[in-house]
């Protein structure tokens, strides 16, 4: 009867996440086979969930080095898409089945915290397993430390950076020191002269998405969630100081709102905008176009900060994933080994990511690496890896909360029926908030 249970809850859990996912072609039938045998009966086996050639290929990168020197250990890297690992966590907590877990596995930062809270029992405790967590950025680490014991191993840097186009700038009469440590009263001039001059908006978003909104909270280190975990949208003073900057951003011209996500990536190979503020992974779209004027005509630089609020910085976080180890684990002494000399231990692997596949690292020894301060040629041969890790240590931790994906939602409602002029910001900010408690049951 209890094989029966977990067979349905798992054919339920993968058809819903193939719908969110667009299809995924035989995840299912994949994570299906992965569901039955997560881990390896070899002591010396480590099995790995994650998701995407490009953190695939990272994990294998990893699984390279530590088995040059442990050529008894195999390091198992299984793709499993995002949402899978997130259905399969809940359904075999929910079943009681954690033994169909692999020994490590990916979680996007954004729900990190939401499924430790949760299924508490999935997670390895890791806080005294000699992984030296102050190698990280502190906002980074924060995404998986719950009452200050640590679940998670830091991967990709989510460190937000500002992009640029230089040749734009100049024939506006402009450089990126000028879009440098500055307020975003500053941006907003500046961003109107240069749409006046050269006809370009300096930005470019996806409508609907709060997510340069949520970049501009963390930056000022303001929350949508009080300390008890509970959304507080509404008398949030500095949402409201946040979404006026947006919606200035849009109705001024300086910020185009793209309809999805292709949109947003064509108008930055089109050369339609003159930048963007996001996670460092955006490096690799604007070096994606095959537009060769684009060579070396970028610049990389902090966000603005929100004008004279209290604790606002010029720096933030968006996107990004960690690590973790079962607690079912049976290897775990191995796996902690196997990071401590990869993950948290080698300068070289994160020196042949970042090579080979443009993978930066919130790991902060990295930057006084030959390859972290090796010129981009694409960016002006300025050494941009460096100075973002750098970035990283800067930005201020909050308190994300777990309802993450539900916030974002109600954000996202709220921003279009301000600017589409169907209500005016204390009611948007009212009913998302009436919306999120509904949604999460507060």
């Amino acid at each position: 009867m209890k094989k029966k249970l977990i067979s349905t809850l798992l054919m339920g859990a993968m058809a819903l996440s193939l719908v969110a996912c667009g299809g995924g072609g035989n995840s299912a039938d994949k994570d299906s086979t992965q569901a039955k045998a997560a881990k390896s009966g070899d002591s010396n086996t480590l099995t790995v969930w994650c998701w995407d050639a490009f953190n695939m290929d990272a994990m294998k990168d990893a699984a390279a080095i530590y088995e040059k020197d442990h050529p008894d250990v195999k390091i198992d890297v299984q793709e499993t898409l995002s949402n899978d690992v997130q259905t399969l966590v809940q359904t075999y907590a929910m079943s009681g089945e954690l033994d169909s877990l692999p020994d490590i596995f990916l979680m996007d930062d954004q729900v990190f915290s939401k499924y430790l809270q949760n299924y508490p029992e999935v997670f390895a405790d890791l806080t005294d397993s000699g992984i030296n967590f102050d190698d990280f950025a502190p906002s980074k680490v924060s995404n998986s430390v719950v009452d200050g014991k640590n679940y998670g191993i830091p991967y990709d840097s989510n460190t937000v950076i500002a992009c640029y186009r230089t040749d734009y700038l100049k024939e506006a009469g402009y450089t990126v020191d000028d879009l440098t440590d500055i307020t975003w009263d500053d941006f907003i001039k500046i961003g109107e002269d240069v749409k006046k001059k050269t006809g370009m908006p300096m930005l470019t978003n996806v409508q609907g998405e709060p997510d340069l909104l949520n970049m501009i909270l963390q930056s000022a280190g303001i929350s949508v969630f009080d300390e008890n975990g509970k959304i507080a949208l509404a008398d949030n003073e500095g949402l409201k100081e946040a979404m006026n900057v947006y919606i200035d951003l849009v109705n001024k011209g300086i910020l185009q709102e793209q309809t999805d996500w292709s949109g947003y990536q064509g108008s930055i190979n089109n050369g339609t905008v003159v930048g963007t503020i996001n996670g460092s992974w955006i490096c690799s779209t604007i070096m994606s176009t095959d537009q060769e004027e684009q060579k070396g005509n970028w610049a990389v630089t902090n966000m603005p900060k929100l004008n004279d609020y209290q604790g606002a910085t010029n720096y933030s976080a968006q996107g990004g994933s960690t690590w973790a180890i079962s607690s079912t684990c049976k290897n775990y002494d191995l796996a902690v080994d196997f990071f401590k000399s990869t993950w948290d231990g080698s300068t070289e692997f994160y020196d042949q990511i970042l090579t080979d596949l443009g993978a930066i690292a919130t790991y902060l020894p990295a930057a006084d690496s030959d390859a972290y301060n090796k010129p981009s040629e694409y960016f002006g041969n300025e050494a941009i890896y460096s100075k973002i890790v750098s970035y990283g240590s800067n930005i201020p931790t909050i308190n994300k909360g777990i309802y993450w994906k539900e916030e974002k939602e109600a954000l996202g409602v709220a921003l279009s029926e301000i600017i589409g002029g169907k209500a005016d910001m204390d009611s948007a900010i009212k009913e998302a908030q009436s919306t999120v408690e509904f949604n999460v049951g507060q």
